[in-house]
């Protein structure tokens, strides 16, 4: 059967997943019955759904039956939109030969279009662009257009791929065409049609020797560890012998205890594949990302996948709170340890690193990245606790280096001078601006370090209305002086159960993240202070009852809603001496040495 493989590639929130579920359901694929009233099918993932982002890429097939013509089996690659799940973006498009680059009939391209277009033109593939959403009221399709071939120029492609060929699409409602008319659109036919037309079949010799490239690597409770890769060449067999090369050049040979295809969303068993196809593989119980699967009798490897390396790193180590190990499953160091090391089998951007004291420092794409592991983490029932994120520093030149970002940002034009205040003092450096329609679009490069807490405070700014992209810049000179946090904590005063009455007591001396029956430790970070300096507070008072009474006693008095911390917000707040306490029921801040006097003595060097 003739084969496609493409990548779907976009922008956050540009309407990727949904294009795939139309894709999907007008070829007729075969669907789980939970699915079958499901939106986003591919964004399985409990955190897919609830952030309405893609994190991990995945595959899925159709077959395409043209009017005129005989069926086309596609090979369907969903890819993150986020840059900080950048290295899944770079290694699965080394299975693709062509590409779907989905823009956005209002915004037009945006930072992570910019960033995975890059890749897709790096490796030579052939790109088709879609402008989805263009029934929204104020779509702009030709600006768009011309954005877009802007974004070509700009990232140097040749001639030929610079004059890409277009559809206008409704992802939501599964329409498509080659005018941007709405009414002109009937089904997706278009965008199948143009894969097929413009999009090259895999190129591969099915006789010469065996070579595939890893590029996923899932675990089956049946099956052991299941490596999914393109055949680059020759031919392969269910149960036959091949080669495994792994990063060193060692070989070992291993037999095929199953070879499977992809079919709709799932996988099928087959006897036999040949050169251009997306196999998943059992049977090699060491396998890793990047590897060669290759001939037995003449086994040549490909080359190593190569991704960009962490900029951002944080501390992991066990609980040690007062509430330690009463609410998480998994809270040993060998439990945390293992699970850690188990992610870098699926996630070749990550880096862990054993420490002395015990701890391990984790090396992620961006403070996203490291955020998303925690949250899986936690879900799986890990209890442990984190440092505040800090940036990876290089030598270069004999001079120290720190990594700068480009920042895209947008907001009502009545915030633009809170904006270029606050990235003012973060060191960022304006690099373009422009009004249109009451909104300003602000682009800066900013040293990463700078990025660290902005994100909420830039919410609060805007009142909720602002967009915040950013895209890894380069490596650049450090500053001497670095904008820290104006205000101190609020700490538990003692251990105990909050109670509302000691809570109305104190919320005048700044926000707090707790109300009340609350437990609470002694040096837990309840809140935040108005003032600099950290401020120990009684949380726990009660209120002492005595037999007099007065009329309206109590009626007056009110108590102010809690700013509840979420993990990423944690993160951001957190200062260096702190920590965010991760449990799989509740996210706590904490000082690093919860005894306020030891902490005072520590400072000035008396212990």
């Amino acid at each position: 059967m003739d084969i496609r493989n493409v990548a779907i590639i976009a922008h956050v929130d540009h309407g990727k997943t949904t294009l795939v579920d139309a894709l999907l359901r007008q070829t007729k694929t075969q669907l789980g019955k939970d699915l079958v009233n499901t939106d986003q099918i591919l964004d399985s993932n409990e955190l897919e759904r609830e952030r309405g982002i893609t994190i991990f890429s995945k595959n899925a097939s159709v077959i395409w039956t043209p009017p005129t013509g005989s069926p086309v089996k596609i090979n369907i690659i969903d890819t993150p939109g986020h840059a900080d799940f950048g290295g899944e973006v770079e290694r699965v498009l080394r299975m693709a030969d062509g590409a779907l680059l989905l823009v956005d009939a209002k915004e037009g391209p945006m930072p992570q279009t910019r960033f995975v277009l890059k890749k897709a033109l790096e490796l030579g593939l052939k790109i088709i662009v879609v402008i989805n959403k263009v029934d929204k009221k104020d779509a702009r399709p030709e600006y768009v257009l011309g954005k877009t071939f802007d974004l070509f120029v700009e990232l140097g492609a040749n001639e030929e791929t610079a004059f890409f060929p277009v559809i206008y699409a409704v992802g939501k409602e599964g329409k498509a065409h080659k005018d941007a008319d709405p009414e002109k659109m009937m089904d997706i036919t278009p965008i199948f049609d143009a894969i097929v037309k413009e999009i090259p079949a895999p190129f591969g010799d099915p006789e010469k020797p065996l070579q595939i490239l890893v590029t996923t690597i899932k675990g089956d409770n049946f099956k052991g560890r299941v490596a999914t890769g393109k055949i680059y060449q020759g031919r392969i067999k269910a149960g036959q012998e091949i080669t495994h090369i792994n990063r060193l050049g060692e070989q070992k040979k291993y037999r095929l205890t199953a070879l499977m295809t992809y079919e709709g969303l799932g996988r099928r068993d087959i006897s036999e594949a040949c050169a251009g196809d997306i196999v998943a593989l059992a049977g090699i119980p060491d396998i890793n990302l990047g590897e060669t699967i290759a001939d037995p009798v003449n086994p040549v490897a490909l080359p190593l996948l190569d991704v960009e390396q962490p900029t951002v790193k944080m501390n992991f180590s066990i609980n040690t709170s007062p509430f330690a190990g009463k609410e998480g499953k998994f809270s040993t160091s060998r439990q945390i340890r293992e699970r850690l090391y188990k992610e870098l089998e699926t996630d070749m951007a990550l880096k862990v690193m054993d420490n002395t004291d015990g701890s391990w420092n984790v090396s992620g794409r961006g403070e996203l990245h490291l955020a998303i592991l925690i949250e899986r983490l936690r879900r799986e029932g890990y209890e442990f606790q984190v440092s505040r994120p800090q940036v990876i520093t290089q030598e270069i030149n004999g001079k120290k280096q720190v990594p700068y970002e480009l920042v895209y940002l947008e907001a009502p034009r009545e915030y633009s001078g809170i904006i270029m205040q606050k990235m003012g003092v973060r060191h960022g450096e304006l690099k373009d601006m422009r009004t249109e329609n009451e909104t300003v679009y602000l682009e800066f490069i900013i040293p990463t370090r700078g990025l660290f807490g902005y994100r909420s405070e830039f919410i609060t700014d805007t009142r909720g209305l602002g967009i915040i992209n950013t895209l890894f810049s380069h490596y650049g000179p450090d500053f001497d002086y670095w904008h820290e946090r104006e205000q101190g904590s609020l700490l538990a005063h003692e251990s105990g159960t909050s109670l509302l009455y000691g809570l109305i007591n104190v919320q005048d001396r700044g926000e707090l993240f707790i109300g009340p029956g609350t437990n609470v430790y002694k040096g837990q970070v309840v809140g935040q202070n108005s003032r600099a300096g950290d401020l120990s507070i009684n949380v726990c008072k009660e209120k002492q009852l005595t037999n007099h009474r007065s009329k309206g006693e109590g009626v007056s008095e009110h108590f102010n809603s809690p700013k509840i911390m979420g993990l990423e917000d944690a993160l951001e707040y957190i200062a260096d001496d702190e920590l965010v306490e991760v449990t799989p029921q509740n996210i706590r801040l904490r000082k690093k040495i919860l005894d306020e006097v030891e902490a005072k003595r520590i400072a000035r060097g008396l212990v």
